[in-house]
Order: structure tokens, then C-alpha cells, then sequence
């Protein structure tokens, strides 16, 4: 009987410390603000901006975009959750993905331009996102499950995305 008493002790402190614990809900994953795109990417990204008289702010990472309508609310996070409706097209104009119905992806599982870009509206924002190659696929084509290639490698990323929700 003693040693039950005794385990039942022993099980209530520990559940009391453990409940006392310190808990933080920081996001492991942040941008490294001096993470930038190779110079050579960003000048054909300016480029191709300049040549086809696209209004767009260039961000300190090399990226550019256009908010179409900032949102309002919340913003995301690098450990949001984020659904979107979206789609991604080559410069050519070719549309490589998207998606019409909301679609939900944590956002630090996304690439780089992604995590650099979304977070620049609130929930219900609109943004066009010009992406470099490193921030995108860099020098890997990305093939279709027929194995033809959809996004040749080194190419610029052009995204139309809505965030419609944000977790």
C-alpha cells in the first residue's frame, strides 16, 4: 500500500511540475533578412519587369510584387497554415499550377518567394509575386507524374494568390 501511495506522489509532483513548465509558442522558422537572390537573377527579374512595363515593388530580397488589395486581419506567420487559392505561370505565360478552391499549405514548407511573399497582405489580400529562380525551383526542372518537365529549371515565377484564410 505504501509504495502505491508513494507512485501516486511521485506521479502528482511531476504532473504539477510539468504543468508549471515555461512554454513558448515561438516559430522556429524565420527569413534571414540578409538572404537575398543572386544579383545575376535579380537583373533578369528586373528585366523582365522593365521590359513588359509591370508596376511592382521590389523587395530587399530580390523578390518584387504588386498588392492588388492589402487585406485586413491577421497576417502570416512563418508557422501559419495558410489556405489560398492561387496560380503560378512561367513568364511566357504559360500556367504551370493553381488552384480555383482553397487550398491549405504551412507556409514554411512552401518556397522561399512563398515565405517572403504572403505575409506582405493580410487575410483576405491579393498579391502578385515575381520570384527568382533561387527563391522558386532554382536549377531543377520540376516535371509532371508523365515526367515531362513543367517549370524548366532557372526559371522566373509569376504567382497570382489570394489569402483566404490563415491559421
Amino acid at each position: 500500500m505504501k509504495k502505491i501511495l508513494l507512485a501516486f506522489a511521485a506521479l502528482f509532483m511531476f504532473l504539477s511540475f510539468y504543468s508549471c513548465r515555461v512554454r513558448t509558442n515561438e516559430c522556429p522558422y524565420n527569413l534571414d533578412a540578409s538572404t537575398v537572390a543572386p544579383d545575376s537573377e535579380v537583373t533578369r527579374l528586373t528585366n523582365y519587369i522593365t521590359t513588359n512595363s509591370i508596376t511592382a515593388t521590389k523587395h530587399p530580397s530580390g523578390i518584387y510584387y504588386t498588392v492588388t488589395t492589402d487585406g485586413a486581419g491577421a497576417t502570416a506567420g512563418q508557422c501559419s497554415t495558410v489556405g489560398v487559392t492561387y496560380f503560378g505561370k512561367l513568364t511566357n505565360g504559360s500556367i504551370f499550377d493553381g488552384s480555383n478552391s482553397n487550398v491549405f499549405f504551412p507556409l514554411n514548407t512552401l518556397i522561399y518567394g512563398w515565405r517572403v511573399g504572403i505575409p506582405l497582405v493580410k487575410k483576405g489580400g491579393t498579391i502578385r509575386l515575381y520570384i527568382p529562380p533561387a527563391f522558386g525551383y532554382g536549377q531543377t526542372d520540376v516535371k509532371n507524374s508523365a515526367g515531362v518537365v513543367t517549370i524548366p529549371k532557372n526559371s522566373i515565377l509569376v504567382f497570382d494568390v489570394s489569402v483566404n484564410e490563415i491559421n
